[in-house]
């Protein structure tokens, strides 16, 4: 695992040194969307919806909406300078487990001991599973400060990032409001019930079903042959353009043969030449002496 943040969990004046790693991946199968015509890639792209222009990261910066219209712009070395959390998880005391609903919590982070560090880790670690608490802490996370709770997970420490309050929505259903009557038999019957099929929890007894139909699917196709080469008309002009590459480097090649043929006899026609020429010049020479 690859640690995503390095910092330390903050007790006053003494600090123990971690790095956390993202403790949760998710294992999706990659599905993009494709043009169905011949399979090609179908991308997003950043338009300006005033000019219609794709932007480049480079030009990019946050912009808050006022009502009206009017963008306030807000660049990064803007944001940077806004006071935060230095790389301290700080803790700002301790709950039972039980008294933190579980829709508080967004993401799980291991957090791994520096060397130096390992024996107040451990001591830490005992100490929030004997009392049976967590601890609330604050930390920076991806620029800006978050909430969150620490708690023990076979003897490591998870940092578990929460919302803030005003970020959990509330359920307001009418039904919540209602005279709804509930007999004492049958809210007896529903225990006993949920007592009968209660057990202890395996993860192992639920399989991803969706996952391993979905996987089924790929394979049948893949082995049915049932599928596109989005760059097959690519590569047919490619052969086209080689073939006609080849041609010419052939007729060129031929060419310079021919020229070099004909070169080569043209060369031995002089030769020729010149060897009849002196032989005349010579059988003359011969004639002439007395």
């Amino acid at each position: 695992m690859r640690a995503v943040w390095t910092g330390t969990i903050g007790f006053g004046g003494y600090a123990i040194p971690v790095k956390a790693y993202s403790a949760t991946e998710e294992r999706e199968i990659p599905l993009h969307q494709v043009h169905e015509a011949d399979g090609g890639r179908v991308r997003v792209k950043r338009v300006c919806e005033v000019d219609g222009e794709e932007v480049p990261p480079g030009e990019m910066v946050r912009g808050y909406p006022v009502p009206g219209g009017d963008v306030v712009l807000l660049s990064d070395h803007e944001l940077a300078s806004l006071p935060m959390a230095g790389r301290t998880i700080a803790i700002r005391g301790f709950v039972p487990l039980t008294d933190v609903d579980p829709i508080w919590f967004a993401k799980s982070y291991y957090l791994e001991p520096e060397p130096k560090g390992t024996k107040p880790y451990v001591l830490f670690s005992e100490a929030l599973q004997q009392s049976g608490r967590i601890a609330l802490v604050t930390v920076a996370l991806r620029r800006r400060e978050t909430l969150g709770a620490l708690r023990v997970r076979d003897q490591v420490i998870v940092l578990e990032t929460m919302l803030w309050p005003e970020e959990i929505r509330e359920p307001d259903f009418p039904f919540r409001h209602a005279d709804v009557d509930i007999r004492p038999g049958e809210l007896r019957r529903a225990v006993n019930l949920v007592e009968e099929l209660t057990g202890e929890f395996d993860p192992g007894r639920y399989p991803d079903r969706y996952r391993a139909a979905l996987e089924s699917l790929i394979r049948s196709k893949i082995d049915g042959a049932e599928v596109v080469q989005p760059t097959a008309a690519e590569q047919a002009e490619g052969v086209t353009r080689l073939l006609a590459a080849l041609q010419e480097s052939a007729s060129e090649a031929e060419d310079a043969r021919n020229a070099a043929v004909a070169k080569a006899k043209a060369a031995a026609s002089r030769a020729a030449k010149a060897r009849t020429t002196a032989k005349r010049a010579a059988n003359r020479g011969r004639t002439k002496t007395p």
